[in-house]
């Protein structure tokens, strides 16, 4: 019965991020034709990784991974009083807090831009251009920072929700980013003198609209609670030490993604957006499955380490690792081989040249690396924080930040003095081989202390998946072979002459044969969509 009810909450999530994720390839495409890969678009993009930057670290990151677990022991206890006490004084903590910051980050504008994108001011000497790029930068990050403070509660919202199994409403919720910044580019932007602006207002109206859809749905729960702030409460507290280790655990990957802003400001012009529009294509099996999957068993784990179920907890977590394997390692396959006829297909235009469609789909297939690690982390660390183990994340999280950081010294460096144009991928592979280790230390701590007990049957399923991916892999080859080139060459030229249609047609079927391929053979090998799991439940 578990195993169903975990299948089915996070093929709910899964479906709302695709959703989401969709609608952000609309979006995505849309910016590339209208903005390209212009000095704009890489100031509009910076401007919008800060306050999603914080996001993912205050809100999504440790915010959440601290508030769930404590909600639910509160919850376990049964004291309805007790649960809308804790709600109340969170709710006017947390938005106090927050409000100061975006305060902050709004007056320091100036100086985040220094600190998150120094290759903007360090060039503003040479060209009224650069001057004026980090004065638009500057700008942009004004409008768009107030959205920390929208998408933080919105985070707290979905909490609550996500704890009382009510996953549709927070994971539908990112489909108005997309909706609101698509209107943006008809609607706000031609009347503007600077079009990017109205991008950035298109955030921060996304901010608010997004917060206002959850209210109805607490309210429905009664968990629309009037704030109170009281940094004395105990459960605010113990939130808060919770939070402290887990600002920079939760979202290392969100860091190494920022330093790589950092240096690709100091690259060739066009390196943000490249990076950019090939990690939007990386998010989205990240989101679908990662994501959705982490969502969702964040809540189980919490109440069963509460309930000192232990085997329930390993049983939970090993259910969630086989679906990431089964998932996710034929998206990594699938992105590497298809990354440049995807790139044509979604972003190719008259705006969007030939030489962007080539580096993004370079930093794609490096990005591709490190797919699998990305997923594992998402899965692995509600492992901890179920736990209320948020230190050890931390520990792990610098270690992976160090690797990223080495190789990208040994890498882009090398790459960029050298006078090489793609010198920006090198910072996708730094971040994939990083994203590896990470999720490889989480999996070695777990097992190691045996928080985490593998379930039996492991050896076959990686026997199935392998045969399979290597089925699919020699398919996608062989469609290489004849009018529908896959891997990069001089056959990818084709894709450069067709037309829209036609590269959605053939793209289509490439991704099409490939799935049935994999999921064929998966099943001829005896696989079944529960029986990888119901081994969690026989041992």
């Amino acid at each position: 019965m578990r195993i169903n009810i975990l299948f089915s909450s996070g093929m709910i999530v899964g479906i709302m991020t695709m959703l989401s994720r969709l609608l952000g390839f609309t979006r995505d495409i849309l910016f590339a034709r209208y903005f390209a890969a212009s000095a704009a678009m890489d100031a509009f993009l910076v401007a919008f990784k800060i306050p999603n930057f914080f996001r993912r670290m205050f809100a999504e990151g440790a915010f959440n991974q601290a508030f769930v677990p404590v909600l639910s022991e509160y919850k376990t206890r049964g004291d309805q009083h007790q649960i809308k006490d804790l709600i109340g004084h969170i709710a006017g903590t947390m938005g106090g807090i927050l409000l100061l910051i975006t305060l902050i980050g709004v007056i320091g504008a100036p100086i985040l831009i220094m600190l998150f994108a120094p290759g903007y001011l360090l060039s503003a000497a040479d060209t009224q251009e650069n001057i004026s790029q980090y004065d638009r930068t500057v700008l942009l990050l004004r409008i768009t920072f107030p959205y920390l403070f929208f998408i933080s509660l919105v985070a707290f919202a979905g909490g609550i929700l996500n704890s009382w199994k009510k996953f549709a409403i927070p994971a539908f919720t990112p489909v108005i980013l997309n909706l609101v910044l698509i209107s943006s580019i008809f609607l706000i932007s031609p009347w503007l003198d600077d079009p990017v602006v109205g991008l950035a207002i298109g955030v921060f109206i996304a901010g608010a609209l997004q917060l206002l859809l959850q209210l109805p749905f607490l309210s429905r729960l009664g968990l629309l609670i009037k704030p109170r702030w009281d940094l004395a409460h105990q459960g605010v507290k113990q939130i808060f030490q919770l939070m402290l280790p887990a600002l920079f655990g939760a979202s290392i990957a969100q860091i190494n993604l920022l330093l790589d802003t950092i240096i690709a400001t100091m690259l060739a012009s066009g390196s943000i957006s490249w990076l950019y529009y090939s990690d939007r294509l990386m998010e989205f099996p990240l989101g679908v499955l990662g994501v959705a999957l982490a969502t969702v068993i964040l809540p189980d784990l919490s109440q069963h380490y509460a309930r000192q179920s232990t085997q329930q907890f390993s049983q939970t977590l090993d259910q969630a690792i086989r679906w990431m394997v089964v998932l996710g390692l034929p998206a990594a396959v699938g992105l590497f081989m298809l990354a440049q006829p995807l790139i044509y297909t979604l972003f190719g235009s008259e705006h969007f040249s030939g030489l962007d469609v080539r580096m993004t789909a370079m930093s794609l297939m490096a990005y591709s690396f490190g797919l699998f690690g990305f997923v594992m982390v998402k899965v692995l660390l509600p492992g901890f924080y179920a736990r209320k183990d948020t230190r050890t994340p931390v520990r792990i999280g610098i270690y992976a930040l160090v690797v990223n950081m080495v190789f990208n010294l040994l890498i882009v460096l090398p790459w960029h003095f050298s006078g090489y144009h793609g010198a920006h991928s090198g910072l996708a592979l730094a971040t994939s081989l990083s994203a590896l280790g990470n999720a490889y230390m989480l999996y070695h701590y777990l097992t190691s202390y045996d928080y985490y007990v593998p379930c039996p049957g492991w050896r076959k399923l990686w026997f199935q998946v392998g045969f399979a991916l290597l089925g699919m892999v020699s398919v996608l080859v062989l469609m290489s072979n004849g009018v529908k080139p896959v891997l990069l060459g001089d056959g990818l030229q084709a894709w450069q002459i067709m037309d829209g249609w036609d590269r959605i047609v053939n793209l289509s079927e490439l991704i099409i044969v490939a799935m049935l391929t994999y999921f064929t053979l998966l099943w001829l090998l005896g696989f079944r969509p529960v029986r990888p799991l119901r081994a969690s439940y026989t041992s």
